[in-house]
């Protein structure tokens, strides 16, 4: 019988991201930091040579076994310390009584966090380049294919579904701009000792923390408490909240375009084997989009204990240890998960331009009522008065139900100014894009580039 609970065993996430924060990793990028500490210190003299390059040559999990880690903690109840003590306890010589030398846990630990935040952060920001690109090649596909725009969930004027498309390519394109903006405050590491002060570490404790940092990659907490300042953690799940409710939006959106009264796009759907419910055999469902939806929802809720676990009593307390325990991985690998399905829903996306142009097409021309008020506009009428003319009889073709373009024909005050021929072609859709078009072949190209650069 099975025992695993959390659905990120067996139902969500990726194996590469997972990995990022398995227990094998975190050890790994645990014994990387006392790896570190240990070369900083020998550098300035405070540590045989000798007594270093052992460390360094055991500190990593071929040594120091996830197994044994565990069975130190279980007697002594500290996992940090476990940590240290196997370490220690595989060093030759008398080397393993300079491991973790004037470091405080969180020194190790949160310098482990922004290793483990750069490669995880990467991962994020390859998820978010491939959905920019998919998103920016169905804009370009579908620059030319009109809909209805909608506001208020009410029919308003046409667009193009590339537009909508762009729209969202742009969006994303900022969330990579954020997570980019965010690294250098987010990938900092600390090795200050207890309460900040580095008095540990001996008068060379600035030099000592530069030089471990630099050699990791990382940035200096330049002032920190016994923590790296949780200020930090909040902005990036900030950011992944934020992405998670992009692609909630994006989703809803297909969720909706799909419903059977509109029909204008919907999830692929696997015709041989899908089921799409337990007792309705006809079913479709936009299943992966409402996953997605679901998901995102959880993502957000990991914002409220970061923010929390940035209070914390005097130079720190533990209570933001056990909440990071789950909102870090959590949000991370499953705001990767999303961001992956995302990208296969657009990459398979059924668009159906024949059904967009159909519910145009029942509106009556109604949604030509503003292209009507403009062209009037352009022939003397105020603004204000063709408004009002329009309202009016909008209003005459929905109690009538006639198309809005026989309404006008018959109207003296239009007919005055607009021909026949006018009238026709200023209700056509395709006549009302305005500069959609240019605009999706702006992005497009301009994506297009910048994607080309990032494969080199």
């Amino acid at each position: 019988m099975s025992n695993l609970v959390c659905p990120l065993d067996f139902r969500y996430g990726r194996k590469e991201i997972k990995n990022v924060f398995s227990e094998e990793k975190k050890l790994e990028y645990l014994l990387k930091v006392e790896a570190t500490l240990a070369k900083a210190h020998a550098y300035f003299g405070n540590i045989p040579k000798k007594a270093a390059d052992e460390i360094i040559r055991k500190a990593n999990p071929k040594h120091v076994k996830l197994s044994r880690v565990k069975e130190i903690e279980a007697e002594i109840k500290h996992d940090i310390m476990a940590v240290t003590k196997a370490l220690s306890e595989v060093c030759t010589g008398d080397a393993g009584k300079y491991v973790h030398l004037g470091a405080t846990s969180y020194d190790i630990v949160d310098t482990a966090n922004a290793l483990q935040f750069k490669d995880a952060v990467s991962i994020i920001q390859k998820d978010l380049k491939d959905l920019r690109i998919t998103l920016a090649n169905l804009a370009d596909k579908h620059k030319d294919t009109i809909m209805l725009g909608r506001t208020h969930g009410q029919q308003t004027i046409p667009i193009t579904f590339g537009l909508k498309m762009a729209v969202y390519a742009m969006e994303i394109d900022r969330h990579i701009e954020r997570m980019h903006e965010c690294k250098s405050r987010l990938l900092v590491g600390k090795m200050s000792g207890a309460v900040g002060t580095g008095a540990a570490l001996g008068k060379k404790a600035l030099e000592i923390q530069q030089f471990v940092m630099r050699e990791l990659g990382l940035g200096v907490e330049e002032a920190s408490t016994q923590i790296v300042g949780r200020d930090r953690y909040i902005e990036i799940l900030s950011i992944l909240a934020n992405i998670a409710s992009s692609l909630e939006k994006f989703a809803t959106e297909i969720r909706n375009l799909q419903r059977d009264e509109i029909g204008e796009v919907a999830e692929a759907f696997e015709e041989k084997k899908q089921v799409g419910s337990s007792t309705m055999p006809h079913k479709r469902n936009p299943i992966t989009c409402e996953q997605i939806c679901g998901l995102a929802r959880v993502i957000r809720g990991f914002l409220i204990p970061a923010f929390e676990n940035a209070v914390q009593w005097h130079e720190r307390d533990l209570c933001n240890s056990s909440s990071e325990r789950f909102i870090i991985p959590h949000a991370f690998i499953l705001t990767d998960w999303i961001i992956y399905k995302m990208t296969n829903v657009f990459k398979n996306l059924r668009v159906f331009p024949e059904k967009m142009r159909e519910n145009i097409e029942k509106s009556k021309g109604l949604t030509m009522a503003e292209a009507v008020m403009i062209k009037l506009v352009e022939k003397g009428m105020s603004r204000s008065d063709a408004h009002e003319l329009l309202r009016k009889n909008s209003l005459k073709a929905v109690s009538q139900n006639k198309h809005l373009k026989d309404i006008l024909l018959s109207d003296k005050k239009i007919t005055s100014l607009l021909s026949k021929k006018e009238i026709e072609e200023t209700v056509k859709p395709e006549n009302y894009l305005g500069v959609s078009k240019k605009i999706v072949e702006n992005i497009v190209k301009k994506l297009r580039k910048l994607e080309e650069k990032r494969r080199g």
